[in-house]
């Protein structure tokens, strides 16, 4: 693509969309038109490709002394690994997981301490764990251990959550005198409703992973040895479906959280339309009438952007993604 191109192809997208072609400086076209980036090297994060495919890209949390305590430092490191496979053509879905002992503990409560609140007014603190739910690519939480605080906020982020038998969900924000600062009231109402999202954050008692499952909180249990290889068996079967329909499904269900249902049929409807603009749409339904297995073509620039270009100029830029 010549600089020209991308400079055009920029000015058409609205601003939410344009990170791809933002992104296009920083990887070398090699092969078949395929794009590349290097790798980074992480001090309190671990980022891998797996499976069969090398499409998934799993980001494990690597503190182990701290529990994984979720200090600046991790959570910039995730954020910016999040950007990268969120930017990585061949990657179809994103595992977050931790430790079998603990997915993450809660906030560096040694950072956090003398923190100030002119600091944190001015600084609009915490936003910036914001990312994952910004996360156009699916991501599945494979949660062991202790999800406690902020380790609960950023697990609630995922857009699907497996635990190991041994997980422990909790709010416990309470008992050193503050309340939840990412999402822990609003993302844990929405899953298990009212009553029992103000027991755990007034009480600071967790739940455990079975619970967590009766609640909404979790789609399903399993043996803490095996999570994580059932989160890559179900980001395997995501990755291979057509990454365009992925993320406009992820987007169609983020905006229910958010709107009327009107308004949602509505915005469902126009993302439906859409894909008959998108080459995968034809390719999928002509594979299915041809019984053979579709081959989808995520790689093609303008074959993912012009729907999302389509949808924004009818509904404008959702507000669902706020959830």
């Amino acid at each position: 693509m010549s600089r020209l191109s991308s400079i055009a192809i920029k000015s058409l997208l609205p601003y939410g969309y344009r990170s791809v072609s933002s992104q296009l400086s920083k990887y070398s076209v090699a092969g078949h038109g395929k794009l590349f980036c290097s790798t980074t090297a992480y001090k309190d994060i671990i980022v891998e490709r797996v499976g069969e495919r090398k499409n998934v890209g799993i980001v494990r949390l690597n503190r182990p002394k701290a529990l994984n305590a979720l200090c600046d430092n991790l959570m910039r490191e995730t954020s910016k690994a999040f950007a990268a496979l969120d930017d990585d053509p061949e990657i179809g879905c994103i595992v977050l997981t931790g430790m079998e002992k603990a997915f993450a503990a809660g906030a560096d409560i040694k950072e956090m301490q003398n923190v100030t609140y002119d600091f944190a007014y001015k600084t609009d603190y915490l936003a910036n764990w914001e990312f994952i739910h910004k996360t156009r690519t699916p991501v599945i939480g494979a949660i062991s251990g202790y999800a406690l605080g902020g380790g609960c906020e950023i697990a609630m982020a995922c857009d699907i959550l497996y635990a190991g038998d041994n997980a422990k969900f909790g709010q416990p924000e309470i008992t050193i005198g503050t309340i939840p600062g990412s999402g822990g009231s609003q993302r844990l109402t929405k899953a298990v409703g009212k009553s029992l999202s103000m027991e755990m954050i007034l009480t600071g008692k967790p739940i455990d992973a079975n619970e967590a499952e009766r609640k909404g909180l979790v789609s399903k249990v399993f043996p803490k040895e095996t999570v994580v290889d059932e989160a890559i068996k179900t980001a395997e079967i995501i990755a291979n479906h057509s990454q365009m329909a992925t993320r406009m499904c992820k987007q169609a269900v983020q905006t229910s959280f958010n709107v009327g249902l009107d308004e949602g049929l509505k915005y469902e409807r126009t993302i439906f339309h859409a894909t008959f603009a998108n080459y995968d749409r034809r390719e999928g339904m002509t594979a299915f009438v041809e019984k053979r297995k579709p081959k989808y073509q995520d790689n093609d620039y303008m074959s993912y952007s012009l729907p999302f270009i389509f949808i924004n100029a009818v509904l404008g830029t959702p507000k669902a993604n706020q959830q």
